[in-house]
């Protein structure tokens, strides 16, 4: 007697797990859900930041360029929430069609986009409150720092983890 399983047969990755590919697309898109959950928080919780600071008092003392700043900020909030929830949104378009590796790969990719727009995002938020506080050569350095460390943490590191990683697969 054929089971479901039987008919959909372990796939050919051999990465030590015994699992279909519906089984492994099902992992991935809990995975891909983590890491949007990580995103949203902190995506969410600068929105509100943002969003607050156009009701304060002090708002009204914003130079041309601050309010410039300011305004590309929130439009690069509001997008990043919109391409970190594009996978959500595709996977209630093709609920129920079997579509799960291809809701997984463009979940994969809408979350490295949106981590690109958050970047932005958080280094042009330190900016924006750098110049409001300090001014724009402080901005300019804290900018040139953030993105310093956020190339090295969210880059290099990753790409030499994966680098040795591979290479130690293969000897």
């Amino acid at each position: 007697m054929a089971t479901t399983r039987d008919a959909d047969p372990r796939d050919d990755l051999d990465d030590g797990r015994d699992e279909t590919s519906a089984e492994r697309a099902d992992r991935n898109w809990v995975e891909v859900l983590q890491e949007l959950r990580v995103l949203q928080t902190g995506t969410q919780i600068l929105t509100g930041f943002l969003l607050a600071l156009a009701f304060q008092p002090a708002f009204a003392e914003l130079s041309a360029g601050q309010r410039t700043l300011y305004l590309f900020l929130i439009v690069l909030a509001a997008l990043s929430a919109i391409i970190a929830l594009a996978p959500v949104a595709l996977h209630r378009v093709l609920f129920r069609r079997r579509a799960k590796p291809r809701v997984v790969a463009y979940g994969h990719v809408a979350l490295v986009v949106s981590l690109a727009t958050v970047a932005t995002l958080l280094v042009g938020v330190v900016a924006f409150v750098f110049d409001v506080v300090l001014d724009g050569s402080a901005a300019r350095i804290a900018v040139i720092g953030l993105a310093a460390v956020l190339i090295v943490m969210w880059i290099v590191v990753p790409v030499v983890i994966r680098f040795r990683h591979s290479t130690k697969e293969e000897a």
